[in-house]
């Protein structure tokens, strides 16, 4: 058959397959997830972003040329809490088969542009990470540099536990059969830990991210080495390919990774004040001589680590077993991203399987989540009410103690006034939530 086709329509046919394959790309949605270092805005799109950017001055802009893609998205609906981020608008595109977002800006930024592959609950991704330059977390979010161990017997510093909820902001963690996000239970359970804690004296939490965002697994430790942890938990909710698996479980850091992540230290000089509190000091007044003086300092503070880490475990254990199903009845030791510090005892905890259509319904529940919390809490607290860390004020009351049974018509203040020291010490020294006391009951007297 001769199939006569007019030119004009050809052409046509053409420039219509041309735009068509030119321009196929569109954004569908953004996101926009404010943390109190960044801003991390994430386009969806229906493919692979091909991209390219530049940022302007005066004002600050950033601007984001997306290839083979039709702009149609309004943003004026995004919702937008982040300091660093003003608007975001289109603006003259380089060709009709592009498009030209710029970003305006309140601040100088370093940009951290890169593309995502699908991944669920997400399709193809443009990620752009927006971090302040004015205000760096090394240069003011970073305490001063301290001696970790002090000899100062008037030191009372509370005992400080870093918090880690898993996951986070673009990161949904694992996702259950009804579609709940680990990141929200890690979040809720980590925020009942922490008041737990706070509310405890002589002690003190710090949340590594107390909103709905994401922090990288080595921007985590390092939070907690900023603020001198004596401990960091990281809080997660398992997950696997079929419904069955069920339980809690506590994971400590490998001695294999732990070797691996001292000889990382020890390549880095300028992370040696940071690993050792001051002790950096030291290591560089030293004779050329006494090369092994840092292999050794930060080999014991590893051990330390790792001797405590597997201790406050075995406690986690003993208390998740009255509250929730176990999956592992003892301690386990893995090569997992986020335990990574030698120097800091750390643990991750595995609430339960969000997989697990009964636990994931638990785990919603908040009754459920304030009995890990407090299980949590329990071990934790008992381990350093036993093992008071040097110049804290745990280590105080432990060293200036005596014994006391309550009698009939006693009580706290009575008891207080008594032996000339304040209710809220002895109520730390006996790790209480109440004033009140039970005939029989034999307390811990911290003395003045």
């Amino acid at each position: 058959m001769n199939l006569k086709i007019p030119i004009f329509a050809l052409i046509g046919m053409l420039f219509t397959t041309s735009m068509t394959w030119a321009a196929d790309n569109k954004i569908n949605s953004v996101r926009i997830w404010p943390s109190p270092d960044n801003t991390r805005i994430v386009l969806d799109l229906d493919d692979v972003p091909q991209y390219s950017y530049f940022p302007l001055k005066n004002p600050e802009r950033l601007v984001i040329d997306i290839a083979d893609t039709t702009g149609k998205f309004n943003f004026d609906g995004v919702q937008n809490d982040s300091d660093l981020l003003k608007k975001i608008r289109y603006s003259t595109a380089k060709n009709k088969q592009s498009i030209r977002l710029v970003l305006e800006l309140n601040k100088n930024i370093k940009p951290n542009i890169f593309s995502l592959r699908p991944t669920a609950p997400y399709g193809n991704r443009l990620v752009i990470d927006l971090g302040d330059k004015d205000t760096g977390v090394a240069s003011k979010s970073s305490p001063k540099s301290v001696v970790r161990y002090q000899d100062d017997e008037q030191s009372e510093l509370p005992v400080i536990i870093a918090i880690d909820a898993g996951h986070g902001g673009e990161d949904p963690g694992s996702i259950g059969y009804a579609g709940s996000y680990e990141k929200n239970v890690t979040l809720a359970i980590g925020k009942a830990l922490a008041e737990l804690i706070d509310n405890e004296p002589g002690m003190k939490a710090i949340m590594v991210r107390d909103g709905d965002y994401y922090v990288g697994y080595g921007k985590r430790t390092d939070i907690a080495r900023q603020h001198r942890a004596n401990l960091f938990v990281s809080i997660h909710a398992d997950a696997f390919t079929t419904p069955q698996p069920s339980g809690a479980s506590v994971w400590v850091l490998s001695m294999r990774r732990a070797d691996t992540e001292l000889g990382r230290w020890l390549e880095k000089s300028e992370k040696h004040s940071e690993l050792l509190g001051g002790a950096a000091e030291i290591i560089q007044s030293s004779r050329s001589d006494e090369v092994g003086l840092p292999q050794t300092i930060i080999g014991l503070t590893r051990d330390s680590s790792m001797t405590t880490s597997y201790e406050v475990s075995e406690g986690v254990i003993q208390e998740l077993r009255k509250v929730t199903k176990l999956h592992k009845k003892r301690p386990q030791a893995a090569s997992l991203a986020v335990l990574t510090s030698p120097d800091i005892p750390s643990i991750l905890v595995e609430t339960g399987f969000i997989s697990n259509p009964k636990e994931e319904k638990n785990l919603n529940w908040s009754a459920h989540r304030q009995k890990l919390a407090k299980a949590l809490h329990k071990a934790i607290s008992d381990h350093f009410k036993h093992n008071p860390p040097h110049g804290t004020l745990l280590a105080k009351l432990k060293q200036n103690s005596r014994t006391h049974r309550v009698r009939s018509g006693e009580s706290l203040s009575l008891l207080a006034q008594r032996y000339n020291v304040s209710v809220k010490n002895i109520k730390v020294a006996n790790n209480l939530n109440t004033d009140v006391v039970r005939i029989g009951q034999v307390l811990t007297i911290p003395r003045s």
